[in-house]
């Protein structure tokens, strides 16, 4: 069995005890972290590594930034989103995507969608949807190349797939988390084969992941599904168990996001 967990961490130094706490507590296997907020020189590797991880970092000054942990071995680790037509994108200078391969076995993808928003804005939400368009050309290549190979795509994708995914449907309905043009795009990725893990073995109830840090978001659970991991069917014939974490947003000083999980019979 393995496991496999992502966590917007929203900094990660600031948010380092319930980190720490977190994968002592939970102890994945392989840990997707998002929104680390630091160069890859600032990353707290010793303190990680006590626990026995290996790393993988993707880092940004201030902003975004992307993280693998594992304890098992990591080989063919690759940063940066491909272009549509699958050459490196030489242009995106924002760490938000980190490929690698697990102990020989499985492949993961940690992924940091963009926000979107304002949708007025094209350079907010434009960049939005053409990185998941890019996704989409990386997950179909995936599914192609690595057939017998689980492959799992997980992270904020910043995407409300359905209303069951928001706590007010309607108030939220012209956000860029709940477009149709980005709930079309989840979608392509489903179609192409990926199971949403959460969803396969919750297919009825509110899931929520995030809870902002307003409005007493929290206490009144109004909170958003917007953390995913996808399975591409080598994974997903292997899925036996999936949750959130949601104990952790309670606690002081946490993340505005909880972990979410899957454990594979690998």
């Amino acid at each position: 069995m393995v496991s496999i967990a992502t966590f917007n961490v929203n900094s990660v130094k600031a948010r380092l005890p319930n980190l720490l706490d977190w994968l002592g507590t939970r102890s994945p296997d392989v840990a997707l972290l998002q929104e680390i907020k630091c160069l890859d020189e600032a990353f707290p590797r010793a303190e990680i590594e006590a626990l026995g991880y290996r790393l993988a970092v993707h880092g940004q000054k201030a902003y975004n930034g992307v993280a693998i942990l594992s304890r098992l071995p990591l080989s063919e680790v690759t940063a940066r989103l491909p272009g549509l037509d699958g050459a490196p994108a030489e242009d995106d200078d924002q760490a938000r995507y980190l490929e690698a391969v697990v102990d020989g076995r499985f492949r993961v993808c940690c992924l940091y969608l963009p926000n979107g928003n304002p949708v007025e804005e094209d350079r907010k939400f434009g960049y939005k949807l053409a990185w998941m368009d890019r996704l989409i050309v990386r997950a179909t290549h995936l599914m192609r190349d690595f057939p017998d190979t689980p492959v799992i795509l997980g992270g904020d994708f910043n995407v409300c797939p359905d209303d069951l995914d928001v706590y007010d449907p309607a108030g939220w309905a012209n956000d860029a988390l709940c477009r149709p043009e980005t709930r079309q795009r989840f979608r392509a990725l489903v179609f192409l084969g990926y199971t949403d893990a959460l969803r396969a073995l919750n297919p009825g109830a509110p899931l929520f992941t995030f809870w902002d840090y307003q409005a007493g978001a929290w206490q009144k659970d109004h909170g958003l599904r917007i953390d995913h991991l996808l399975l591409n069917p080598a994974a997903a014939d292997r899925l036996s168990a999936a949750g959130v974490d949601r104990a952790t947003r309670g606690h002081a000083k946490s993340s505005d996001h909880a972990p979410s999980w899957v454990t594979l019979e690998l």
